[in-house]
């Protein structure tokens, strides 16, 4: 239900999108959205972001991730863990420059980036990147990110 009212919300805001001259122009936006069945707010982010990123639900990602930090013997939320989940499933890391001026934040990612499905991990917090939307719980756009992952 969450995850069809923040693509309802995508899509107001994609026909809301032109400049003066009628050309479209890319805003990045947060979608306010918790997939946690229970609507919790409890530390899942990676679990959330995996199940945005690859539109499933929130108990496949925790399944998933759970069988990979077994094999593992690491916890499901480790970078490690999910980093390897995601290297699986074919997606490609990339490292960011942490350190200011020349960091980004979530919010100047989505700018930079505004098409295709990222996750970015600030390497305490983790959020799901959709053509240049973030999707989060609370808004995240101001956190600095040391590195994504691209989703094919």
């Amino acid at each position: 239900m969450l995850q069809r009212i923040a693509i309802m919300q995508h899509a107001a805001k994609m026909e809301s999108r032109s400049s003066s001259h009628g050309e479209k122009v890319v805003l990045p936006m947060w979608i306010n959205t918790n997939p946690n069945p229970q609507h919790k707010h409890v530390p899942d982010c990676v679990i959330r972001a995996i199940c945005i990123a690859f539109d499933m639900s929130w108990y496949a990602a925790y399944d998933d991730l759970c069988g990979v930090g077994r094999r593992d013997a690491n916890i499901p939320s480790a970078d490690a863990v999910w980093g390897h989940y995601l290297k699986m499933r074919g997606c490609t890391p990339f490292m960011l420059p942490h350190s200011c001026p020349q960091c980004t934040t979530i919010k100047e990612f989505t700018e930079r980036f505004p098409e295709g499905r990222y996750i970015i991990g600030t390497g305490s917090h983790a959020v799901a990147v959709i053509d240049g939307d973030y999707y989060d719980s609370w808004d995240s756009g101001d956190e600095i990110p040391t590195f994504f992952w691209a989703i094919r």
